[in-house]
């Protein structure tokens, strides 16, 4: 790979990343961004440092804009695949839900996102998002069946839901006993939340890394 043939310490969106490391942008939303969170307690920085404490060689960027919409995603994929970039985590949908946008947009979207990163030659982790019951049965069917099929067809890492951490294992999946993982706004996970999110994703994102690391 590039990184590989590059040496000493590379600027990448203001970081300095020594040479070896895997660089991997996170491209998402406000979960990603860390909505109403000191820094060091977001997603993309909790996530770099439990990568780093199992021995991962890593440096992660924070692609995440609040508000973003998975066309929002799309129109910026283009500048995050910097040549720098070995990895992406895609993470986007919960905005689309949020709007009741039509899950054929979202489909159409996501596909863009993954083809620009198949061009790139970049290989990512799609992580879902899944929508809620009160659009019917019908909308929840087509908008979940988004990010497994397209999983399939780019044959990317993927990980069901962003939330999966709170839901899985030994977590309780019960609404109101989760509220205490998340924010006033039932939206946006606390800092213990996103601990627990992480430790989830962070298996996922070692396989991708060793995927990057075998081409």
């Amino acid at each position: 790979m590039m990184r590989k043939a590059m040496l000493g310490i590379v600027l990448v969106w203001g970081h300095a990343v020594a040479a070896e490391d895997v660089v991997i942008a996170a491209l998402g939303d406000s979960l990603t961004q860390g909505y109403g969170l000191p820094a060091e307690q977001g997603f993309v920085p909790q996530l770099e440092g439990w990568l780093r404490a199992q021995g991962d060689e890593v440096t992660l960027i924070n692609a995440g804009v609040s508000g973003d919409t998975t066309a929002g995603g799309l129109a910026r994929v283009g500048w995050t695949l910097t040549p720098e970039v070995d990895g992406l985590i895609v993470a986007l949908g919960g905005n689309d839900l949020l709007r009741g946008l039509a899950p054929d947009q979202a489909r159409a979207n996501l596909d863009g996102i993954l083809q620009a990163a198949r061009d790139a030659e970049v290989e990512v982790l799609l992580i879902g998002m899944e929508a809620p019951g009160n659009y019917g049965p019908d909308y929840k069917a087509e908008f979940d069946a988004i990010y497994p099929d397209l999983a399939e067809a780019y044959d990317t890492g993927f990980l069901g839901s962003f939330f999966a951490g709170l839901t899985e294992g030994d977590t309780p999946a019960d609404p109101a006993r989760l509220r205490e993982y998340f924010q006033a706004d039932g939206i946006h996970p606390n800092a213990e939340g996103v601990s627990r999110i992480v430790a989830r994703v962070g298996p996922e994102v070692q396989a991708l890394i060793e995927r990057i690391e075998a081409d």
